[in-house]
């Protein structure tokens, strides 16, 4: 009676336990259901996770699918037991590539003992010690976002309940990951220009706005390169608008490779003209900056119709706080260095 009691004991004592963890799940849904930022969800999740099933120890990983990246995976989010510990599988293990390959969830209760896995691999991966995993992708009809994981270092440290409950919170998460993720590209699509990809014009005064405050907070400088394209109108003309649309794309993509080294931040301001603010870049080496570019674009074939052809640009240069302390000024000073160069007769570069 005694022994029956005690498993008795027990059992009741598990059952409170699992009435309490899906108690939470309440609490999961109006976390994540009222947020659209991709990384608050993404963090929310794990941080549940890692506390409710992880009990904060070991490390909970959540992989987004990337597929830029070589395996298909990139590391999101990650909670630790030891912050100063570091994931080396930025782009997923074999444990992680086992889920995305077979889009289901994976319990390993203590990888000495299971025959689906290598040994001789997991240890040459030179990854932290890992005894035991918990894992469940991510999947909206049948579509795969990402993996939620937890593993630990102690061997039998999951269970079968700890892998359902897993499996529930993902399955909830998937949707308001897909609502985050579709969120996250409505805002890129509202700051950048749909025919270019560069920052539109709103966005592009937000920031110089930041940038300004920036400089005057701390005693710094920056210079804007404004430009647009000489005889715009005769490709337009000659070739017709699509063709149009094809030299501003192909300006678009020279101008970002020529400066990438720069950080810099660039618009289409309207039309054909472009604007590029350079951080930290005094007059005289954004003018040379400038005279760089403006030859760049000149030598950039252009294919229109069958046809090589040729395009130059009219630059403009202006520093702030060299030639104004004003956000809305240095645009006017910039502009007016631009049609100066037009003046002069195109295809040159001219300083405020």
């Amino acid at each position: 009676m005694n022994e029956e009691n005690v498993r008795e004991a027990k059992d009741k004592s598990a059952l409170l336990e699992k009435i309490s963890r899906y108690a939470q799940l309440k609490n999961i849904i109006e976390e994540i259901s009222h947020n659209l930022s991709l990384e608050s969800i993404a963090d929310t999740l794990s941080s549940i996770v890692f506390s409710l099933i992880g009990e904060n120890k070991g490390v909970c990983s959540l992989y987004l699918a990337d597929h830029q990246s070589r395996t298909g995976l990139s590391l999101f989010k990650a909670k630790k037991e030891d912050r100063g510990q570091v994931i080396k599988s930025k782009e997923g293990d074999i444990f992680d590539l086992w889920v995305l390959r077979h889009t289901s969830s994976l319990l390993v209760e203590d990888i000495k003992k299971d025959f689906r896995f290598d040994l001789e691999k997991i240890k040459s991966d030179d990854s932290r010690k890992v005894l035991s995993l918990v894992s469940s992708p991510f999947l909206v009809a049948n579509r795969f976002l990402g993996i939620l994981r937890l593993d630990n270092p102690e061997a039998n440290f999951y269970t079968q309940d700890d892998l359902r409950l897993l499996l529930t919170i993902c399955d909830l998460g998937a949707l308001a990951l897909e609502n985050g993720e579709l969120f996250s590209r409505t805002q890129e699509l509202a700051i950048h220009d749909e025919l270019t990809s560069l920052y539109t014009k709103a966005h592009f005064l937000e920031r110089l706005k930041e940038e300004t405050g920036r400089a005057m907070r701390g005693g710094g400088q920056f210079s804007l390169l404004m430009f647009d394209i000489d005889y715009f109108k005769n490709y337009n003309d000659k070739f017709g608008h699509t063709a149009g649309d094809i030299v501003l794309k192909r300006l678009s993509q020279c101008t970002v490779e020529f400066l990438k080294d720069l950080n810099p931040i660039i618009c289409r301001f309207g039309g054909e003209e472009f604007c590029a603010l350079l951080s930290r870049t005094d007059k005289e080496k954004a003018d040379s900056i400038a005279e760089g570019l403006r030859a760049e674009i000149e030598k950039t074939k252009i294919i229109l119709r069958q046809q090589e052809t040729h395009i130059t640009v009219s630059i403009g240069v202006a520093n702030f706080p060299l030639d104004t302390k004003d956000e809305a000024e240095i645009i006017v000073k910039a502009d007016r260095a631009l049609y100066e160069a037009k003046n002069k007769g195109r295809n040159k570069v001219v300083c405020i």
